[in-house]
């Protein structure tokens, strides 16, 4: 369960008080909306599946997996199933490994996604031991499936976009100068991260 409508303003009212800028876009954009996902297994699998395809292209697979797999998308089933049966789905090869290392860790019980560790690194790096799951859909998970209030995708390209815009920036910073300045706004990044996205292309600003 993602960040709530109540905690995302709580949050970027605490940022704000600190921030003068997150104060002024924010009373020129508004609240954003919540980013919600279903935490578990398979939000991942949806994550892999909609990897550098367009959204009609992953719900296409998506809906040819459910009608294979059934709705529960049980890990067990997905293994059971062999390389062509899963190709006809519309998944590729890779994207085969990828899914199949989610489901060994799951199946195998190494990996409890209702379970995650409390602390934020230690919950991206057990995320991240799934192939094809790296540190931004780690983070994005933690964000919109668990609601977990600091995460800070600073890789994201909307999330140094949005904050280069709301901070007046002349260039948009890279992931390391983004990861930098946010230290200030802990912790409470989370709501400011779906701030920039919101601000992103907001004509408003």
């Amino acid at each position: 369960m993602g960040l709530q409508a109540d905690q995302i303003k709580q949050g970027l009212e605490h940022v704000a008080s600190v921030e003068p800028a997150v104060a002024r876009a924010l009373d020129l954009a508004g609240l954003p909306e919540p980013r919600i996902r279903e935490r578990g297994y398979r939000t991942l699998l949806r994550t892999i599946v909609g990897q550098q395809v367009s959204v009609a292209a992953a719900s296409s697979v998506w809906r040819k997996l459910e009608a294979e797999l059934g709705e529960a998308m049980d890990p067990h089933e997905l293994l059971g199933r062999d390389f062509d049966t899963l190709r006809a789905c519309g998944l590729s090869r890779q994207k085969q490994g990828y899914a199949r290392s989610l489901c060994e860790l799951v199946g195998a019980g190494e990996l409890d996604l209702e379970n995650l560790p409390t602390d934020d690194e230690e919950a991206i790096a057990d995320l991240t031991r799934i192939k094809g799951i790296g540190r931004w859909s780690a983070e994005i998970y933690l964000l919109f499936a668990e609601g977990r209030p600091d995460i800070w995708p600073a890789g994201d390209l909307a999330v140094m976009a949005g904050i280069g815009k709301i901070l007046g920036l002349e260039e948009r910073p890279d992931e390391k100068a983004t990861r930098a300045m946010s230290e200030p706004w802990r912790p409470h990044r989370g709501a400011l991260a779906i701030f920039t996205w919101h601000c992103y292309d907001n004509p408003a600003l």
